[in-house]
């Protein structure tokens, strides 16, 4: 009986309310490891209170116990989200796969097996469904800043603290009241009133509100900085700025006025900016491209009507000096992309064929997150209704009737929500897989069409892992598949070479191209 591991996450409240909870998951992993005669010695579980610190603890606790046992060959997940959503940690694993042709990471759901010697379509699926996770969570998130902003729009701070303040209600109607368990809102109030007299610097007044009584612990509770940036904040006079947007009809209860707020404001000698400036944004700039020599970021300048690159340089004895204008980088770029292009007519349907495997596993289990979610619609219609045929026949007192109503019109809207949104992030989830291959083959015209630099850039993030500047050539490192298709595309005798020989392995082609020669 070899030996597994067992890894389960649970990414969001919402997932584990969905019915995609921990014991879920790790029920259906125990199943699959007693049919595969497979003996779980150890479980790593990742909550969906955990923070991104504690599952990269976890995910790291996770590597650092199969790296040590060198007789555990075996990682068991649902799928390939529920272990990694980055590129980074991929790398880590295909690294941890490579020093043993015994070693295997099973994810069960997507019927996937990724080990040494996999082959080259199981690693481009891998890629994928990297990709898609990445691409879904990112829609997620995109309809949860959405709800964010309609919060703002209602009058109400979508932030997550305020000094002075807590928040009250179940998640996603939560309220901003007064705290009265603490002090910090008496001397916040009374910080704005004696700033405005004249009578104090930020200094002294610090120590004057010290003196009278704002402590915590033994020490002062406030330092400069922190009681200019309270000063500086709208919020306390029933106004607050998210998003770069100045809203000015907050519904929360104000602690000062709103000509005293601005008073203070005139005296602080500062205006408030619903909004930063926003400096040129070059193409290749901001992390972009970096250095082929040291790894650092190459900066662009403009000179004479001209964009130009080098390495920053700082503390280094890196020998690359020279600029580079940013229309030769962009040249190079387009080359990159050309030779994705793949003219094998038997390896283009090879590419095409594992990117409609990977869309059906996705829609397919997507399909069942909606199913579930429809199916607890129904049953809390039916409580609802229940209930209310309850109270026509006064079966139920009024008091209960209008309690529970409120509870089950609550829990119903939250499943309505959670089908809005998840039915949104999978709007383009099929495009995704047709994004990939028409960029792998029409990359270049795709990228000159685009007429905006955020446009341009977002293309090139979505294709390259890492682009690299030395003596004035530019190397990449690909990912979202990219790296396999690349691959292919230069050497289209592969797949023959294999099919001739059966005892061919491949090297991990995710390894190979994750890494930056310097």
């Amino acid at each position: 009986m070899e030996k597994a591991i067992l890894f389960a996450r649970v990414s969001t409240r919402e997932q584990a309310e969905e019915g995609y909870s921990l014991p879920a998951q790790e029920k259906l992993l125990e199943e699959y490891a007693s049919r595969n005669n497979f003996l779980i010695v150890k479980r790593f579980s990742v909550p969906e209170s955990a923070s991104g610190k504690q599952e990269r603890k976890l995910f790291n606790e996770l590597l650092k116990h199969i790296d040590k046992n060198k007789k555990v060959k075996i990682v068991l997940c649902e799928k390939v989200d529920r272990i990694t959503r980055n590129f980074n940690d991929a790398v880590r694993l295909d690294e941890w796969l490579n020093k043993d042709n015994e070693r295997q990471v099973h994810f069960v759901k997507q019927n996937l097996i990724i080990h040494k010697n996999s082959r080259s379509n199981e690693f481009f699926q891998w890629d994928i469904y990297l990709a898609l996770a990445r691409q879904y969570s990112n829609n997620l998130s995109e309809e949860t800043k959405k709800g964010l902003y309609e919060k703002a729009e209602q009058g109400w701070f979508p932030g997550n603290k305020k000094r002075g303040y807590k928040t009250i209600g179940d998640i996603g109607q939560k309220i901003w009241v007064k705290d009265e368990d603490i002090s910090d809102h008496k001397f916040i109030e009374i910080a704005f009133v004696l700033y405005d007299t004249g009578n104090y610097t930020l200094r002294t007044l610090v120590t004057e509100l010290i003196n009278q009584g704002w402590t915590s612990k033994g020490k002062p509770a406030v330092s400069i900085s922190e009681l200019h940036r309270l000063l500086s904040d709208p919020f306390y006079c029933g106004e607050f700025i998210f998003g770069g947007k100045h809203y000015k009809k907050a519904k929360h209860e104000p602690l000062i006025s709103k000509e005293l707020f601005y008073r203070v404001q005139e005296r602080l000698q500062r205006k408030i900016k619903a909004g930063k400036y926003k400096k040129h944004l070059y193409l290749f700039g901001g992390g972009l491209i970096t250095c082929g020599e040291c790894g650092r970021t190459i900066t662009f300048e403009t000179q004479k009507g001209h964009y130009y690159g080098r390495c920053t340089k700082h503390n280094t004895n890196c020998s690359q000096k020279k600029y580079v204008r940013e229309e030769k980088i962009d040249e190079q770029v387009k080359d990159i992309l050309d030779s994705f292009k793949i003219d094998n007519k038997r390896i283009l349907e090879w590419v095409r064929k594992a990117l409609k495997e990977v869309n059906k596993d996705e829609k397919d289990y997507h399909a069942d997150i909606m199913r579930e979610l429809d199916n607890k619609r129904q049953k809390i219609e039916k409580t609802l209704d229940q209930l209310y045929e309850d109270r026509l026949d006064e079966k139920i007192s009024k008091v209960f009737y209008t309690r529970n109503q409120e509870k089950w019109e609550k829990e119903l809207d939250n499943v309505i929500n959670a089908i809005e949104k998840h039915a949104q992030a999978n709007v383009n989830y099929q495009k995704l897989g047709i994004n990939i291959f028409e960029l792998s083959q029409n990359g270049r015209e795709i990228y000159e069409k685009k007429a905006l630099v955020e446009e341009k850039r977002e293309l090139l993030q979505f294709v390259f892992s890492n682009l690299y500047l030395k003596d004035g050539k530019v190397n990449y490192t690909a990912h979202n598949g990219f790296d396999v298709i690349a691959k292919r595309a230069k050497d289209c005798n592969w797949l023959r070479d294999r099919d001739l020989n059966p005892n061919f392995h491949v090297q991990s082609v995710a390894c190979y191209h994750y890494t930056i020669p310097h």
